[in-house]
């Protein structure tokens, strides 16, 4: 039997992981940066601090991505802004943030905390313009973070924005090359899946310069109403929805994305992120081409959630009689 102890790698005395002697392997590396695991929590489920970081550490996360932060700080939105509906959650929270200068002392803090279990850091970053993603990239950058997420997929728009940046692929290209001359950092280019062709978009931002992919973005805006009430569950009305209702729909947009970097002979590696809860919904992330696997609305129920996930691949990887997670990964493409 194999625990979820074993399946993250134990964790020494000292906060140093030793990979397991023999048996599957589960590290991976993600645009030259190692993960102990595929795992990756998501952006904008959990706020930086020490408890969190040492916390998510020992449950055996393999990366964290920070919530995406914004150029001046950002209040939000009122509560509520998160409900669970049921079947997965909606939210609106407003991309609340507290700024990059405080990120940047944020993540310096935390990079110490997380390299003692060898626990990779990717910064989120937003913005209302091109210019200043750029701006962005080149702040976020002082604190080294491992990776940096450029978030151009929020479905949460307000009267002020016309339309996502990720909704066309000549300006996600263009925001791309503008975080790519502003960082010596990998890029993650994350997409949304409220768009016509996400695979197009994709292959866009992967020429332009993307060193990585994250999809999906949460669907929608989506809107609940309390029926007592007749009004919306959220103070914002409309929000985000994301949690295993939507996992079919973010397997189909990674495996487009995935069969369409192999066919313009890209090797950009993918993030896939959207309603995994289990290690078959992350195993069934890779098989459509996934490097990583992103796990966000399941942290809710408890940070344990890395552990089972990281446990029931290497169960099935024992079963199968696979070494490495490459001898799976793809199989599912055709």
């Amino acid at each position: 039997m194999i625990t979820a102890t074993q399946a993250y790698e134990p964790t020494l005395a000292s906060g140093a992981t030793s990979p397991p002697a023999s048996g599957p392997q589960l590290a991976v590396t993600l645009c030259g940066v190692r993960l102990r695991n595929p795992t990756v929590l998501a952006s904008g489920i959990l706020g930086l601090s020490e408890q969190v970081f040492v916390r998510l550490a020992q449950a055996g996360v393999g990366g964290v991505t920070t919530k995406s932060c914004s150029l001046k700080p950002r209040a939000g939105w009122p509560n509520p802004t998160i409900v669970n509906w049921g079947h997965g959650l909606i939210n609106a929270v407003g991309l609340s943030n507290p700024g990059v200068e405080v990120m940047v002392e944020e993540i310096r803090a935390a990079k110490k905390l997380l390299a003692p279990y060898g626990v990779p850091i990717i910064a989120s970053i937003f913005a209302n313009t091109i210019y200043d993603f750029g701006v962005l990239a080149r702040y976020i950058s002082e604190a080294e973070p491992d990776l940096i997420e450029v978030n151009i997929s929020c479905p949460n728009l307000d009267a002020r924005h016309e339309e996502m940046f990720s909704s066309n692929a000549y300006v996600s290209a263009q925001v791309t090359r503008m975080v790519k001359r502003n960082t010596d950092r990998p890029v993650v280019i994350k997409l949304s899946p409220n768009v016509e062709d996400i695979a197009a978009i994709a292959v866009s931002v992967a020429n332009a310069g993307a060193d990585a992919i994250c999809a999906i973005n949460s669907l929608g805006p989506g809107l609940v109403l309390d029926i007592e009430t007749a009004e919306p569950v959220l103070a914002n009305g409309s929000g985000g929805v994301s949690g295993p209702a939507i996992r079919p729909i973010a397997v189909r947009c990674v495996r487009d994305i995935c069969q369409a970097l192999k066919r313009a002979g890209l090797k950009t590696p993918v993030i896939g992120t959207g309603g995994v809860t289990t290690a078959r919904d992350a195993i069934e992330m890779i098989l459509v081409g996934a490097t990583c696997v992103g796990i966000g609305s399941a942290v809710y129920r408890g940070l344990g959630v890395f552990g089972e996930v990281t446990a029931g691949i290497v169960d099935y990887m024992a079963r199968h009689d696979y070494q490495y997670i490459e001898e799976f990964r793809g199989k599912a493409l055709r």
